[in-house]
């Protein structure tokens, strides 16, 4: 027990840091476990905002950078166990790990949701950057790699996997292959192509461009209630405003357009949105402000 009375997990880190949200959607319990948190330059996180308006929202460091999340969503179907997102994972160099202050909690944020790795059966990426499948595969001391998940099985889409082949200068370093091409190879990660798939009965992908070109958002669907993990078209809830897309970006232009889209549906229909880079708010409700303008709706 730490001395607030909490129960701590392995390594020191207190439970409800572990496991940041839950929640019922329809028959699903969806849980949202972590791999800690990490910090990038807030100028890239908001790519043409000014400082002076985004930092409001986003308070940046004494080196410009912003505190983000890692955010892995768990969905118990009763009869499956999906895992959408892996982090970050165990494979970042020693400058990268110094760049980003993060934590690889992953393991230990299942374990205290009550999450075996042997016993999911889907693990969903919505794209291939680093910080969203870094645990798809462990490394090990002696430099091998091996399936996280043993038992799963990986979707990504591909067209992700064959444009983090061509390493392009723009944005080559955001694709690590051993978390992707170790499964591509063994046939344990099926690639999904086209705008839309089906994992398993209520859960299903649609496709978002802007950030990357096969950008995948994961809808949650269960006794007529919905979810959707919308992944780095809106990372944070601090980038609701149509325009304040990233500098990673690869098409913000696109990116707005389909921002715009995904609110045309999922604000009349109250969908609980799930924000994969958002350590303080992982889940909301959007609903917009007396300007017009998308917000988190307060609780009711």
């Amino acid at each position: 027990m730490s001395q607030s009375g909490e129960i701590a997990v392995p390594g020191g880190v207190a439970a409800s840091e572990l496991v940041r949200a839950r929640t019922q959607v329809g028959d699903f319990e969806v849980t949202v476990c972590t791999d800690g948190s990490y910090k990038l330059d807030g100028g890239a996180m908001f790519g043409v905002v000014p400082k002076t308006m985004w930092e409001k929202r986003a308070p940046a460091d004494e080196l410009n950078r912003i505190l983000l999340g890692l955010n892995t969503v768990v969905v118990r179907t009763g009869k499956q166990t999906v895992v959408i997102e892996t982090g970050l994972g165990n494979k970042l160099s020693a400058k990268m790990r110094e760049i980003h202050l993060n934590q690889e909690l992953l393991p230990r944020s299942l374990a205290a949701a009550g999450v075996s790795v042997d016993g999911v059966d889907v693990v969903i990426n919505t794209h291939l950057h680093f910080d969203h499948c870094g645990w798809n595969t462990t490394l090990h001391p002696d430099g091998s790699v091996t399936p996280t998940f043993p038992n799963a099985r990986y979707f990504a889409h591909k067209g992700e996997v064959e444009h983090g082949h061509l390493q392009l200068d723009r944005d080559k370093v955001s694709y690590i292959s051993p978390n992707y091409d170790p499964l591509v190879e063994s046939g344990q990660m099926t690639l999904v192509e086209g705008m839309a798939a089906e994992f398993c009965p209520g859960i299903r992908a649609e496709v978002f461009p802007g950030h990357t070109a096969q950008l995948m958002a994961v809808h949650i669907e269960s006794g007529g209630e919905h979810a959707c993990y919308i992944s780095d078209l809106i990372p944070t809830s601090a980038h609701l405003d149509p325009t304040w897309v990233m500098g990673y970006d690869l098409d913000p232009v696109r990116s707005i357009a389909e921002r715009k889209r995904f609110y045309a549906r999922a604000i009349p229909e109250q969908w609980l949105v799930l924000f994969t880079h958002d350590h303080q708010t992982p889940m909301a409700r959007i609903g917009l402000n007396e300007k017009g303008k998308p917000v988190v709706r307060a609780r009711e």
